[in-house]
């Protein structure tokens, strides 16, 4: 569970602690031979600021004004995309991940995001959550977009899926902890 956490919308002075928790949460991918997504720059404050100024950054902090996640959302085709989604380590498994992602959700509108198939708090995580893979048929102009820029980007070295979940409903009962998952950059 979260505890006391809340979430909210991000200050402009919290950017760079932002930037500090996409680095941490990048760590872990090491060890699964997945150096090049460890070691990507995190967002810069420019692309965080326009996603604050948008009203779509979303932060947990404890209660005390220390944030330890946040998420990034776009509007794709009709859908909202979770472009990028982390924790910081130290605060993984207690359910900031998904506390983020419901808190990014709109009634009836689905959301959407691109993954890893193997990393166990990615795709694993979010088929938890309620996400299922859209087949490569059934993708979106906008998802289409997103995994050519993820392919130019080397994304592709490792498998990758985009998944939907309907509605923006909450996940189902049971759905898992949340994690230091990472929609976008993983």
């Amino acid at each position: 569970m979260t505890g006391v956490g809340r979430i909210r919308a991000a200050d402009a002075g919290e950017l760079e602690r932002l930037r500090e928790i996409e680095r941490a949460a990048g760590e872990p991918f090491r060890a699964l031979g997945m150096a090049a997504v460890a070691d990507d720059e995190p967002p810069s404050h420019a692309v965080l600021d326009g996603y604050r100024r948008r009203g779509r950054l979303w932060v947990w902090d404890t209660g005390a004004g220390e944030v330890g996640g946040y998420l990034l959302a776009d509007e794709v085709d009709g859908a909202v995309h979770i472009e990028q989604v982390s924790v910081h380590p130290d605060r993984a498994r207690r359910g900031i991940g998904r506390a983020l992602i419901d808190a990014a959700a709109e009634p009836g509108v689905p959301q959407t995001l691109t993954t890893f198939t193997q990393v166990p708090w990615n795709a694993p995580y979010y088929a938890r959550l309620g996400f299922r893979e859209v087949p490569a048929r059934e993708l979106t102009p906008g998802l289409r977009a997103i995994r050519a820029h993820e392919a130019e980007l080397g994304l592709d070295r490792w498998p990758r899926i985009c998944m939907r979940r309907p509605g923006g409903r909450a996940a189902p009962a049971g759905g898992g902890p949340g994690g230091a998952g990472d929609a976008g950059r993983e």
